[in-house]
């Protein structure tokens, strides 16, 4: 028998419309101004984070980026909602959820610089490495949150991913098993629209993604994912339902990737610069910043505090992104296992001696054929 109240509804969530107005709905309430301050706050940070990091990768100071740019609501949102020993398993686009929970803003985009796999200590702040390869933290995270359940911790693991990983074989994986244990981790899909180039029409034929929830026996939900207000409550719930033993949900965020998958990537050559335009006007920090003046609760010294604030994460980055890291090599294959397989020390002294050749190279080349140096 099929439970009705597993099935998300048939349009999004939204409690505030794209024109800064409140939205009535029967079930979710409004967060109070604090919050939506609090919020809006997040928001303007996120934005610079991704401005800064974009220019930082045309200063190649960055090897690449996977901007968030319009889909700032969804990151502040996830980090928002999380209590002190919950868990955050990001991917790859999810730096600005990432800064939020704590972690330092140049920590973090170690990983996009080419220097570490996770620049950051993942037990103090609780938030895992971010995750490249699509759906592999979704298993993960469940494994994780299904060993807290048997410590009997409070704790609760939000798992991020895309609609492209929807479509992979870990997110079955993972649904399912948290769906039969019960497990108190939530998934939350950011559905901007494109995996890389392909549409969401040649990922899925469901209703939506958040529909494949009850195939598994676990509430579903859609909410406007460049509506904060609104993804802060969809989410909370999901995160209370999941640690008073109510099991696992599935929340999809209907949101717009404004920007190109990564600074390697065209994306004129998938989607016309209309389609980019019309979500413009969706854009989840004017639509909060239209509410909050509306109704009085963000004055001009407000912005500009907020604007200080973001301003300072940004030249943080600059600072610490412009300093050339000391790289050992060897550290290639140094942590891969605990004791270096033969092939690896093998390839380790191929590497060296490659090394060794080039340096040689380089000095031979400094010297001038009088003898002299240049």
């Amino acid at each position: 028998m099929l439970h009705t109240d597993m099935l998300p509804r048939d349009t999004a969530v939204q409690l505030i419309d794209a024109d800064g107005q409140p939205v009535a709905d029967e079930h979710y309430a409004l967060p109070d101004g604090d919050t939506l301050l609090a919020a809006y706050r997040g928001l303007v940070e996120g934005r610079r984070i991704n401005d800064q990091a974009g220019a930082l990768v045309r200063q190649g100071r960055l090897a690449v980026y996977p901007s968030s740019h319009g889909q700032e609501a969804c990151q502040v949102a996830a980090a928002m909602v999380l209590g002190e020993t919950d868990w955050l398993f990001p991917t790859y686009r999810d730096s600005v959820a990432v800064i939020a929970r704590g972690v330092e803003p140049a920590d973090a985009m170690v990983l996009l610089k080419g220097d570490w796999h996770s620049g950051y200590d993942v037990r103090s702040h609780r938030v895992a490495p971010q995750a490249t390869p699509l759906a592999t933290q979704l298993l993960h995270a469940v494994g994780f949150a299904q060993a807290a359940k048997h410590r009997g911790e409070d704790t609760v693991v939000l798992a991020l991913c895309g609609d492209g990983a929807t479509s992979e074989g870990d997110f079955h994986e993972a649904m399912n098993f948290a769906a039969v244990f019960q497990v108190p981790v939530v998934f939350f899909v950011q559905n901007n629209g494109f995996a890389i180039s392909v549409p969401l029409s040649r990922q899925t034929a469901a209703p939506s993604l958040a529909h494949k929830a009850v195939g598994y026996g676990m509430p579903g939900q859609r909410v406007d994912g460049n509506d904060v207000a609104a993804v802060l409550a969809v989410l909370g719930e999901a995160v209370d339902r999941a640690r008073t033993g109510g099991g696992p949900s599935l929340i999809e965020a209907h949101t717009y990737r404004m920007q190109a998958h990564t600074n390697a990537d065209d994306d004129t050559r998938y989607r016309e610069r209309d389609e980019v335009q019309a979500w413009t006007a969706r854009d989840p920090l004017l639509r909060l910043r239209t509410h909050l003046t509306n109704t009085g609760a963000l004055d001009a010294d407000a912005e500009e505090r907020f604007a200080a604030g973001a301003e300072a994460i940004a030249a943080a980055m600059r600072t610490a992104l412009n300093t050339d890291a000391d790289l050992d090599p060897e550290d290639l294959f140094r942590f891969v296992t605990a004791t270096r397989s033969p092939q690896l020390d093998e390839q380790w002294h191929l590497l060296r001696d490659e090394i060794e050749r080039s340096r040689l190279a380089d000095a031979s080349a400094e010297i001038t054929p009088n003898g002299g140096h240049r």
